[in-house]
């Protein structure tokens, strides 16, 4: 079943813009001197462009200059959050339509961190997906348990009412822009990664799930990301779970040459 890897770095709120302008020039370098297939054909049938898709983060204030690094380069410029207003007396916020202006082409939404550290409830996230959707921006939708309730038994009823809510009133063609994340709480920057056999079963859980909601065939070609710890020395083996389409990688992303790694990885 061929579908399109996709490797994201999340730089949080790390690097100054000398060090983020570096990060991406490295990141671009080495993005250069790799050979992708030319296409490949996914799970309708259709031709795609071979390889992975890779792309970076940076904090908001260094979105502006980093879009001048990664011009016409096979690196994705996104941000790490957004406001579900395209416009507004939203003091402190930035909208969709900012975002698409100076060149980012995803966004993560629905981050572990945005959730329970800033306490974003579904249904206000399920806002700012819609939202990202009508910019043309690529969501990558975050979902995952926290520690209480994997060791609770609680991890399939907290994916499934993560996913219902977050994507309530999205069609299913709207579904082949997204890419979701899983990422379990308790992984992001523990230092803790899920084994390869438990991040598979969450993802087959979660397309299984996806077939039900939007058919089989759209769930086929969902790409789905697991984040949690992803390093290079646990990058290869997370990658080729037959439902693990690629990373969203935090700590790891900071330094080109161990990101680089995990996009290597992924071939």
């Amino acid at each position: 079943m061929q579908r399109k890897k996709i490797v994201v770095g999340n730089w949080k709120m790390f690097t100054t813009l000398h060090t983020a302008q570096d990060l991406a020039q490295r990141i671009v370098q080495e993005m250069s001197q790799l050979h992708f297939p030319e296409t490949a054909v996914n799970a309708l049938g259709e031709s795609i462009p071979g390889g992975v898709d890779v792309g970076i983060a940076p904090p908001f204030v260094y979105l502006s200059e980093l879009a001048k690094v990664v011009d016409h380069h096979p690196v994705l410029l996104g941000a790490q959050n957004l406001h579900h207003e395209n416009q507004g007396a939203f003091t402190g916020e930035v909208s969709p339509g900012m975002l698409a202006d100076i060149g980012c082409k995803f966004v993560i939404i629905g981050h572990s961190e945005r959730r329970h550290g800033f306490h974003e409830p579904d249904l206000f996230l399920n806002r700012k997906l819609k939202s990202a959707l009508l910019a043309n921006l690529m969501p990558i939708f975050c979902i995952g348990e926290t520690l209480a309730e994997r060791e609770a038994k609680q991890t399939e009823a907290v994916l499934e009412y993560q996913l219902d809510a977050g994507l309530s009133g999205i069609t299913a063609e709207q579904t082949v822009h997204l890419v979701l994340a899983y990422e379990p709480v308790w992984a992001i920057g523990t230092g803790k990664t899920a084994t390869p056999e438990q991040a598979q079963h969450a993802h087959a859980f979660i397309r299984n799930h996806l077939a039900k909601k939007f058919g089989n065939d759209f769930a086929r070609v969902i790409r789905l990301q697991y984040g949690g710890s992803v390093k290079p020395e646990n990058a290869r083996e997370l990658l080729h779970q037959p439902d693990i389409d690629g990373a969203l990688v935090g700590g790891a992303s900071l330094k080109a040459d161990s990101f680089m790694s995990i996009v290597k990885a992924a071939l």
